[in-house]
């Protein structure tokens, strides 16, 4: 049987656990060949650092894929992550140059987060998303994204009728799956409400809270999910494995005796458990 390829489109920051270096091992764990374009190079991630560096690396994104036209290349995935506003219409080329029929398109927005936008990104951020989303297969916003896709107040609380109705909304905007995940309708639990446009079910998925912020799982959640899909597992299934994932990163970090969040979670730990998940499930699937 081919292995299948995953391209994954986000930036690199050196130190501290995000974007490219937490995609790569983990869709490699899955048994994934991961490709990545990095669309930026930091000297570390722009969360609780006092500064960094940063390499623009827009500029080579197009001539990255050019240069691939003469080989054979089949993408089973195409993922995106944290993305500036002007790289958006390339990777929408990107996109449409390299999906086949069967290339499952995966979008992290990763702009937004406790009701608010990311430094540097302004209402033109959203709009260009919006083309993006428009394109893709699924996507895997957390609820403040989500509010923001949708024109809605991101710093209301929402109840589950409220949510699942976003569900559908976004639907409606061309992914036929949605994830939208940080929720928390019960004190001491949290976890992610899924959308299937086929069917049209909303499914709750869920596991108790850690208190405190956690840098990277979304990243780390978004890498598990495609990494479960491309596996055979349905989409309820591969959000089960990759939040557990993301639940089990946190506790293993939590463990340390002094853990250092300001790195992010210690998800290296929890990589044995997820291919242990992962392949079981498999296996039940076929």
């Amino acid at each position: 049987m081919r292995q299948k390829r995953l391209l994954t489109i986000q930036d690199y920051s050196c130190l501290g656990r995000c974007s490219l270096t937490e995609a790569l091992p983990v869709i490699s764990a899955c048994g994934i060949e991961c490709v990545g374009i990095p669309t930026a190079v930091l000297s570390n991630h722009t969360a609780g650092f006092k500064s960094w560096t940063y390499a623009d690396l827009t500029e080579y994104l197009m001539p990255t894929v050019e240069h691939w036209k003469d080989y054979n290349n089949h993408f089973d995935a195409i993922y995106t992550g944290y993305l500036g506003t002007k790289q958006i219409p390339i990777i929408l080329d990107i996109i449409q140059s390299l999906k086949k029929p069967d290339t499952i398109v995966l979008v992290d927005p990763a702009f937004a987060d406790d009701g608010k936008m990311y430094p540097g990104f302004e209402k033109d951020h959203v709009e260009a998303l919006k083309e993006l989303v428009q394109k893709s297969d699924i996507i895997v916003p957390n609820l403040t994204e989500a509010c923001f896709l949708l024109g809605l107040p991101p710093t209301k609380e929402w109840t589950r009728p409220e949510v699942e109705n976003m569900l559908v909304r976004l639907g409606n905007m061309g992914p036929k799956e949605v994830v939208i995940s940080g929720l928390s309708f019960e004190k001491g639990r949290v976890g992610c409400l899924v959308y299937e446009k086929r069917g049209g079910r909303t499914l709750l998925i869920e596991t108790e809270s850690y208190r405190g912020k956690y840098h990277g799982t979304g990243d780390l959640f978004a890498s598990a999910l495609i990494g479960a899909r491309l596996n055979g597992l349905s989409l309820p299934g591969a959000v089960r494995i990759a939040h557990d994932f993301v639940h089990d990163s946190i506790e293993k970090t939590l463990e340390d005796r002094e853990p250092d969040l300001f790195y992010g979670v210690e998800f290296e730990k929890a990589i044995p458990g997820l291919v242990d998940a992962l392949f079981r499930k498999r296996e039940l699937v076929g």
